[in-house]
């Protein structure tokens, strides 16, 4: 069976650069719901063709709308997790145009991650064309909200993950020709500082100003230097603004923080440090909003299992050494690992996500999308 399955995923190589190539050209950036639900609607459509089954949607007022397939059955489920926004804005593909450059595939959002869901549909589609017996019905989960923290989403990956066996994330592999699979990954934290100062003339009354730029500098300072690179501990204040107008004593000042923590100990010790920040003189006042945005995705004895069944199933049937490693982005596979034993970077192998060159390795298409199906077989009959 396993190498029927990999035999009619590589006839498929072709047929899923066009798949790719249809998604790849409906820009869907996070905030534009008619944008994401134009990928929404051709996913569907996708599912329907490839795989069947039922598929629930569940509307959204403000992100584009997400949806839940159901393939097979049984009492247990294996949930896939997917998502269809990415990081660019549109008309992106007039400076950054799906092309096809040898082996490497490119264009905005193909690594991260519409390739992996073109993956994981052709996975599923080998398994029910192959009549392949499981045990436990393959739930598929398509969400519209992850590259802006999965605020509306959150709740049914939670969900979802509650009931299931197994999670599986087709998030881009670790970027290399490798493709390392995630078996952890860090927490995330967010927060925006706010400081309140007091305007004046630059030139004519100076020491009447209290300048809100000037203590979010020295703020910054203090933050960033509680990172912390022996505990994995990262601190970065990546925007700021501020001010009216270059000769007059800013009255306000604002900034992001990215927090990024490789375990729940550090998260208690450096988030009070955050929120306890203090006007550096009088007649400032600071304020911090926030707190965690992804909880840490520990490498459990549980994960550690499902990566050496992945591990077997590369090198039995698919002729590659698979390797993990930790990553410092959060996914939603970070949500879902708190429920069940979760398996991160199931999608492409290539590199570039959020970046210029994007791109995704296409002879890797068949034999990762193969690892997906033989992994969900392997766990569905346990």
């Amino acid at each position: 069976m396993e190498q029927q399955v990999v035999a009619y995923l590589k006839e498929k190589e072709s047929e899923m650069v066009e798949v790719l190539k249809g998604l790849v050209e409906i820009e869907s950036p996070s905030h534009d719901k008619e944008a994401v639900d134009q990928v929404g609607e051709q996913v569907q459509q996708l599912y329907k063709k490839y795989v069947g089954g039922s598929i629930q949607k569940f509307d959204n007022e403000h992100f584009g709308d997400h949806f839940r397939c159901e393939f097979g059955e049984g009492e247990e489920q294996i949930l896939i997790l997917a998502h269809m926004d990415t990081v660019w804005p549109k008309g992106t593909l007039e400076e950054l145009p799906f092309r096809i450059d040898g082996d490497m595939l490119f264009g905005p959002g193909s690594f991260d991650m519409k390739g992996g869901i073109v993956q994981g549909l052709f996975a599923v589609n080998a398994l029910k064309a192959l009549n392949v017996p499981l045990k436990t019905k393959v739930v598929m989960l398509f969400t519209s909200d992850e590259e802006i923290g999965s605020e509306s989403s959150r709740v049914l990956i939670e969900a979802e993950a509650k009931k299931s066996k197994y999670v599986l994330v087709l998030e881009s592999a670790a970027a290399s020709t490798q493709g390392k699979l995630k078996t952890s990954r860090k927490g995330v934290g967010m927060f925006t500082i706010k400081v309140q100062g007091r305007a004046a003339h630059s030139g004519i009354e100076p020491e009447k100003g209290i300048s809100a730029i000037e203590e979010l500098a020295r703020q910054t300072i203090y933050l960033h230097g509680l990172t912390d690179f022996e505990k994995g501990t990262t601190l970065n204040i990546g925007l700021v603004k501020g001010g009216s107008a270059s000769n007059v004593v800013a009255a306000e000042a604002e900034a992001e923080l990215d927090l990024r923590v490789k375990n729940n100990a550090e998260f208690e010790r450096v988030i009070p440090l955050i929120q306890g920040i203090k006007p550096t003189k009088e007649g400032l006042t600071v304020e911090v909003t926030g707190g965690i945005n992804r909880p840490v995705m520990e490498k459990t004895p549980e994960i550690t299992k499902m990566f050496e069944t992945a591990k077997d199933i590369a090198k039995e049937h698919l002729g590659f050494e698979l390797e993990d490693q930790a990553s410092g982005g959060g996914s939603d596979g970070s949500f879902a690992s708190q429920f069940a034993p979760t398996l991160d970077g199931l999608g492409p192998v290539g590199d570039g996500a959020h970046a210029s060159n994007e791109h995704l390795l296409i002879s890797q298409m068949p034999v990762r999308s193969a690892l997906v199906a033989l992994l969900i077989t392997k766990l569905a009959n346990e």
